[in-house]
């Protein structure tokens, strides 16, 4: 529990006029000032950083511009998940407005090209007549390919931002925000915020002037959607400018959807005027988009972004609406075998890291998986699928466990890895397999210096069900949009009785719903999702309990409810806090 600190809260609540419990939630997040919570709160498009800060993106925006007058053919080369694929469309749409009617976009194929830049697309893009090559989301740690793109007489801008490694390929330009000497203000731009930040300097060339003209003004404003999805889908810190990026993206989403977007929204079944927030990006929209890349269809989800079709669009939308359901059916049976094994075989209190194997598992959904084992382990998970001689893995991680670090500490077992602290992709040998878990574990160990990594869950205030109003809500809201680095309010309210059954619910019966009320006030629903094996604990106390959660509005045919998402759970009338 966070203590209160009602001094700095009244001193926020008083210089802003806002709500005490508002202006407390800002000091819980280190926004104890009255400027630093303003600015915090309007997330205006003037705080987006000048994009000729950032390296290497005024080079690259003249490259490109010099490319188009001279009749250059230019590939824009994108990863396949969420991140690669907005902002692919991003400069894709730029170079359409700027009259390249022939820009080609690649996205490789996941699982006969796998991540990033090969020599084998780049020899094809050659031999088909492409000049420039402009990549998206990938590149940074592609050095032998940089070498091929040179030796084929391409010119290669590689704008990405992942972890670089101490030799950087050797492009004609690289656009980076954390290159060695960058003075960027925020480091932690997604691929398509990259995208954007190099979109809006080529405007600046085709406008001919720093102020963009007004059809390329119109198209940044548009493509705020595309950054919002790709910043919340690839999970990156939501402050600084990607706080404006998706608050102000998500209004672009609800009024004004490109007919892609529309048909996307449609099939997730947002379209009916509901307010949008960055969880239905991140739970609803992104993961029909990554369907496709996960499951080797990626480019199709470019097809979508791109469409003027609307007949087209909805069927591409339902397309992928299908691929989603069909990957969600692959990650519960890939899911299922994991816990199984861990549970059957595998001494957690003995074990730092969990890295399991399967060559039946589908190599484009074991991310996903290995998101779910650490939330449900709390430890970096590494798994690793595919037949062949050349296997492919992906890992996740914890706060705390930078995993791109520790993968680099086991390169030698490795044929090739890349990412960042949380997330990472990887390929090794099938006979180097068993060397590698035994020296990430030993890593894991190091870096942990023995002591489990145990989930720390931040509850912001212990309150009544009864102050949990509309007015509250609203409040909330400008906290909005929630994700890493500014997470969920989450209360704790103890005393609770269940009233009635709890039910199994959802595909799989992975989730608990169920009624509580305190004392003799009103009921309240709540929903535990992923917890329908803590039924019996949960009902250990003979129905009382404790919850910790964010209270949520769930509307329905016009009526408004306010539910409880619960974070955690507690058997008896009083928390047990740490």
């Amino acid at each position: 529990m966070l203590a209160p600190e009602p001094h700095r809260a009244e001193s926020i609540s008083r210089a802003l006029g806002i709500s005490p419990v508002l202006a407390q939630l800002l000091v819980n997040r280190g926004l104890d000032e009255p400027d630093a919570a303003s600015l915090f709160l309007r997330a205006p498009l003037a705080s987006l950083h000048d994009p000729s800060l950032l390296p290497g993106v005024d080079e690259a925006a003249r490259r490109i511009h010099a490319a188009i007058a001279a009749g250059k053919r230019i590939c824009i080369y994108g990863d396949y998940d969420v991140d690669g694929i907005t902002g692919t469309t991003i400069l894709w749409r730029c170079l359409q407005l700027a009259g390249v009617a022939d820009a080609h976009r690649h996205i490789p194929h996941r699982l006969e090209e796998g991540y990033g830049l090969s020599c084998e697309a780049l020899q094809s893009l050659q031999r088909q007549g492409y000049q420039v090559i402009v990549t998206v989301d990938c590149g940074i740690t592609s050095v032998a390919e940089a070498e091929e793109a040179r030796r084929l007489g391409l010119e290669l801008i590689i704008t990405d931002h992942h972890e670089p490694r101490e030799e950087l390929p050797a492009a004609d330009v690289l656009v980076h925000p954390r290159l060695p000497g960058s003075r960027y203000p925020f480091p932690n731009l997604c691929g398509a915020g990259v995208a954007f930040k190099l979109a809006w300097a080529l405007s600046r060339e085709f406008s001919q002037a720093k102020k963009v003209g007004e059809r390329f003004q119109r198209f940044l404003l548009e493509c705020m959607a595309l950054v919002a999805l790709g910043t919340v889908a690839d999970v990156v810190p939501l402050l600084d400018e990607n706080r404006v990026f998706v608050r102000h993206g998500l209004k672009s989403l609800a009024e004004g959807p490109s007919i892609g977007l529309k048909a996307l929204l449609e099939v997730a079944e947002l379209s009916d005027g509901k307010s949008l927030n960055a969880g239905h990006i991140g739970f609803n929209l992104a993961p029909r988009l990554n369907a496709a890349g996960r499951l080797g269809q990626g480019i199709m989800a470019v097809e979508l972004l791109g469409c003027l079709n609307e007949q087209r669009a909805r069927d591409l939308a339902r397309y992928l609406n299908e691929q989603n359901e069909v990957r969600q059916k692959i990650e519960r049976s890939i899911l299922h075998a994991a816990r199984t094994r861990v549970e059957a075989e595998l001494d957690l209190d003995q074990t730092p890291a969990l890295v399991l194997d399967d060559p039946d598992w589908h190599p484009g959904v074991i991310g996903i998986v290995a998101g779910r084992l650490v939330e449900r382990y709390a430890r970096p998970v590494l798994l690793i699928a595919g037949q062949g001689e050349i296997c492919q893995g992906s890992g996740r991680s914890v706060p705390g466990f930078p995993l791109h670090r520790a993968l680099a500490a086991c390169s030698e077992h490795l044929v090739s890895h890349g990412g960042h602290a949380a997330a990472a992709g990887f390929k090794v040998r099938r006979d180097e397999v068993d060397k590698l878990r035994e020296r990430f574990y030993a890593e894991a160990e190091r870096l942990t210096n023995g002591r489990s990594i145990q989930p720390r869950l931040l509850i912001d205030a212990e309150v009544p069900l009864s102050a949990l109003t509309h007015g509250l809500l609203k409040w909330i809201d400008a906290l909005e949009p929630h994700g890493v680095g500014n997470r969920r309010p989450v209360f704790m309210t103890g005393g609770l009785q269940i009233v009635g059954e709890p039910r199994k619910v959802g595909k799989g019966e992975l989730h608990l719903s169920f009624m509580v009320k305190q004392a003799d006030g009103p009921r309240m629903k709540a929903i535990a999702f992923g917890m329908a094996d803590r039924l019996p604990e949960l009902l250990a106390a003979g129905g009382k309990c404790c919850l910790a959660y964010t209270p949520k509005r769930n509307e329905w045919q016009g009526y408004v409810d306010i539910d409880l998402e619960v974070a955690d759970l507690q058997p008896g009338p009083t928390a047990q806090l740490v």
